[in-house]
């Protein structure tokens, strides 16, 4: 078997879950105001992801903007935190994943999400962002100014990352934009792009093609940075299989032009519910009627899905490694028995 890593699972829904931690409206950041509020509850959280074994912890990040931080009152800041007091909380995020991780081996990636999980309500499953963030050139400024606050922080952040991931990109033109933003920000950890597919069809929430995102992601583009692995988040299990299949046939029909230096991984880490749908103005899980009852679904237990999608994954050969998780709703028990599939004695 190819090298397959365990990823932690959904930071955001274990502390709702687990921790009875609530975010709203006055928490902007969402999960990353555990970094300004309660770190200890947060190295708690990711403690158990790290205790169950997982092989890569991602910071708590996801939602962490110049923007978000603007928004976040305190007793210091009452308007807000400006960005000139934003490093210490990134130091924190890195120094609270670290302490958590089960063993030295493990690896520490920085999450970060699109720009859509920064807006409110969030529009990471839409993509819609507003006019000042529409396009390459925006989003590229954008990713780009961000990436720049992690590596203007002090304590040797950046090298103290073994993975950088950008997360649930809901559009073509992020996708781009992220990879120009990895080479001028002077990025040198291994990245990793992986994208949401919400719809009905297997296309972004563009409408993009998953053969537009691959070649987005791998293709030759001047002024930017080839991506390490490319996969799906926060997307439902059972898309998984056509999605992976699509996603191994166009990477290897890019490489095919010789126009790769190396094969890519594979980071799949979806979600990890029972056919929950996020309602966005609601800010809750609800479960559609028409998912009440098994009907045709398959009733395998979700680690087991996975596993079988990334063993065939494997047989195709088209891709060098396996980064395997989960994402909103997948707790450290989830992640634990993932673990025991790709266990052997």
């Amino acid at each position: 078997m190819a090298s397959v890593q365990i990823l932690d699972g959904g930071l955001g829904t274990s502390l709702q879950d687990q921790y009875g931690v609530s975010f709203d409206a006055s928490t902007p950041l969402w999960a990353s105001h555990m970094l300004v509020a309660d770190p200890d509850t947060l190295r708690a959280c990711q403690h158990d992801f790290g205790a169950a074994g997982a092989d890569v912890l991602l910071t708590a990040t996801y939602q962490v903007s110049e923007e978000g931080f603007a928004r976040t009152k305190t007793a210091d800041f009452p308007t807000g935190i400006p960005r000139s007091a934003v490093a210490p909380y990134l130091q924190t995020a890195v120094d609270v994943a670290e302490q958590a991780k089960g063993r030295d081996s493990a690896k520490i990636a920085l999450s970060l999400g699109p720009y859509g999980a920064c807006m409110i309500p969030g529009q990471e499953y839409s993509g819609a962002y507003d006019p000042a963030h529409d396009s390459e050139e925006s989003l590229y400024r954008w990713h780009l100014d961000r990436l720049r606050l992690f590596v203007d922080a002090d304590g040797n952040l950046v090298r103290r990352l073994q993975y950088v991931a950008f997360e649930t990109l809901p559009r073509l033109d992020e996708v781009r934009a992220v990879r120009r933003a990895v080479r001028d920000a002077g990025i040198g950890a291994p990245f990793w792009v992986s994208c949401v597919f919400p719809r009905d069809d297997d296309a972004l929430p563009d409408g993009s093609s998953v053969e537009q995102v691959v070649c987005a992601a791998l293709a030759p583009l001047e002024g930017s940075a080839t991506p390490w692995g490319i996969g799906v988040n926060c997307t439902k299990i059972h898309k998984l299989p056509a999605l992976v299949n699509a996603f191994g046939e166009n990477a290897a029909r890019v490489a095919s032009t010789g126009q790769l230096f190396a094969t890519p991984a594979l980071v799949l880490y979806p979600d990890g519910t029972n056919g929950e749908v996020y309602n966005t103005t609601t800010q809750t899980w609800e479960k559609p009627d028409d998912l009440r009852k098994p009907g045709d679904r398959d009733m395998r237990p979700w680690e087991v899905q996975i596993a079988q999608v990334v063993n065939e994954a494997y047989t195709r050969g088209h891709f060098s490694s396996f980064v395997v998780g989960g994402c909103c709703k997948a707790s450290h028990h989830d992640i634990r028995k993932l673990k025991e599939q790709f266990t052997t004695e």
